[in-house]
């Protein structure tokens, strides 16, 4: 699996009106860093209606410090906070992310789930695990889920959550479908936060075991 760092950013008062003046800055931060390898992934937070709530990316451990401290939202206030956790890309056959053009409407569901913090939390993951990575590779490869992987609370360490980025139109069809997974039914995820999303057309990487094209 690969191990990079989740930036999860809350948007400030006011950050839609004020977001247009900064997203060029924005862009042309992130397209070198996405062609480089070292954005594996960049999505807005939205409401349903495609209003801002926030961002959340995917960022390299060594590009981090640069990264953030370049970050136009970051510096003009677009982000009124963010924070950064570690994080684990599950290794399935995904397709390749989204290329453009950007839709009008939100066109992926980001699922943000929390494990229990009981002492059995670990354990219902292990129990569950091998069923969930059944149900969810299959998605992986017709696209269905575009990004999947694990929280950890600390590098390298214990698995505590998820987040999977799922080709749902809004959060109420994306909670439906995350319903019959194993994470659900068996009581691990106990805390999950819903945001619609889509993708802007960035050069990125394959994600681990997405194929190449051309490459079966």
């Amino acid at each position: 699996m690969t191990e990079c760092r989740l930036v999860l950013a809350r948007a400030s008062a006011g950050a839609g009106a004020r977001i247009g003046a900064v997203r060029e800055a924005h862009l042309a931060l992130i397209r070198p860093l996405a062609e480089a390898g070292s954005l594996i992934l960049g999505v807005p937070l939205l409401e349903e209606d495609g209003a801002y709530r926030g961002s959340l990316m995917l960022v390299a451990e060594e590009a981090l410090e640069r990264y953030l401290e370049a970050e136009p939202f970051r510096r003009e206030g677009i982000w009124e906070s963010h924070t950064v956790q570690p994080f684990r890309i599950a290794p399935l056959p995904y397709r390749p992310l989204p290329a453009g053009p950007v839709p009008d409407r939100p066109s992926h569901v980001v699922a943000l789930a929390r494990d229990g913090q009981d002492s059995a939390a670990p354990a219902r993951r292990m129990a569950a695990r091998e069923a969930h990575l059944a149900r969810v590779r299959p998605a992986a490869a017709e696209g269905l889920l575009a990004v999947g992987g694990a929280l950890l609370d600390s590098p390298g360490g214990r698995m505590i959550g998820s987040l999977a980025i799922t080709a749902h139109p809004a959060p109420e069809a994306a909670r439906a479908w995350w319903a019959a997974d194993p994470y659900v039914t068996e009581g691990v995820w106990r805390d999950v936060e819903w945001h619609s999303t889509r993708f802007a057309p960035l050069p990125y990487r394959p994600l681990p075991h997405c194929p190449l094209p051309g490459v079966a």
